[in-house]
């Protein structure tokens, strides 16, 4: 396979790059960046394996322009590009290639939702309706056949794969109570004050709380298209780590629902998808899925009340690895083919 990876030198783009070095289908990449093009992807990043370059031998083993990306002919395009530029940056690949957008251009279904998560309009509301919201466990059978797939936001991934099966199941009622802790990294490579060492280090905050966080209204969104009707409180926060996501979520059982029956609507939900795992008598910690493409969950209840525990790798499960795990799907290749699952010790 030949594919492409857009805004390669960005957090969720270098992940890409570590992935499909090492995948046994990926035969040719072409890295783009419009800040380094005919640098040498080595030179900018040494701690890549060599076997990169080996991937990249018509580049040069250089980064090119989106220009030379466009006429290389990918079977898959990876867009690791911000927020509302994607999309328009993607319009060559369209209909050409299958396109893995890692931003939110393209994953929430409702312009008017979409506007007031990012205070402006969808930038290709034509294709909402097209694009396939690639949570890989949920979404399994439409990825298959998907040419436009939206990879989700880390928050969604880590705050969904928990609710979304007792939810269906009709095991939980009322309002999702969602706290959430994010690795530094889940802002993005960027220059901000907020963001440097010394304002983020022996320091933990909240941010956006509520349905001002643009990351409530894909979430809610996730619930609702399961067939619930649960409300949503949504509290980010950063944490002195560069990557990682822990997520606690409560809410109410619904009558006559049990803990044993929300453990099997998620071993039901998640038999057979190995990128998932129950934890039976131990909690969450982000060190469990450090550098994986894994999301552990575990779940217990407190006086009627289910608490569920989930974390993730926010740049890996959270954004590369989930965008890699859908063009497996969708090429047919095993699901896990290059992606780490392994935690740290």
């Amino acid at each position: 396979m030949r594919v492409c990876v857009l805004g390669a030198t960005g957090y969720a783009g270098a992940s890409l790059l570590r992935i499909l070095a090492e995948h046994s289908e990926i035969k040719e990449i072409f890295a783009v960046s419009g800040s380094v093009p005919g640098t040498k992807v080595l030179d900018h990043d040494p701690a890549l394996t060599p076997r990169i370059a080996e991937k990249m031998q018509s580049s040069h083993a250089c980064f090119v322009d989106l220009q030379h990306a466009a006429g290389a002919g990918c079977d898959a395009i990876f867009s690791a590009l911000p927020h509302l530029e994607s999309a328009k940056m993607c319009a060559p690949f369209f209909g050409n290639s299958v396109v893995l957008d890692l931003s939110a251009d393209l994953r929430i279904k409702d312009p008017t939702l979409f506007e007031a998560s990012y205070n402006t309009a969808p930038p290709r509301p034509d294709l909402l309706d097209t694009a396939v919201y690639g949570l890989s466990e949920i979404n399994h059978e439409q990825i298959r056949s998907a040419d436009i797939i939206a990879v989700p936001g880390c928050y969604p991934t880590a705050t969904l794969l928990p609710l979304i099966p007792p939810a269906a199941a009709g095991l939980v009622r009322g309002t999702a109570v969602v706290n959430a802790l994010s690795g530094i990294s889940g802002a993005g490579r960027k220059a901000k004050i907020e963001l440097l060492y010394v304002e983020r280090t022996e320091n933990l905050a909240p941010y956006l709380p509520g349905a001002t966080h643009r990351h409530w209204g894909e979430i809610k969104q996730g619930l609702d298209r399961s067939g619930t009707k649960l409300d949503l409180v949504f509290t980010p926060h950063l944490v002195p780590v560069k990557q990682g996501m822990l997520i606690t979520t409560v809410i109410e059982l619904s009558p006559g629902a049990s803990l044993d029956a929300v453990r099997d609507s998620l071993e039901q939900a998640y038999a057979g998808k190995p990128c998932i795992h129950l934890l039976e008598n131990t909690l969450p910690e982000t060190r469990m899925v450090r550098g994986t493409n894994r999301c552990v969950i575990a779940l217990q209840e407190d006086r009627g009340r289910l608490m569920l525990f989930s974390a993730i790798d926010n740049l890996i499960k959270g954004a590369a690895g989930q965008a890699v795990q859908n063009m497996n799907i969708r090429f047919g290749l095993p699901e896990t083919c290059g992606l780490p699952l392994s935690g740290e010790v």
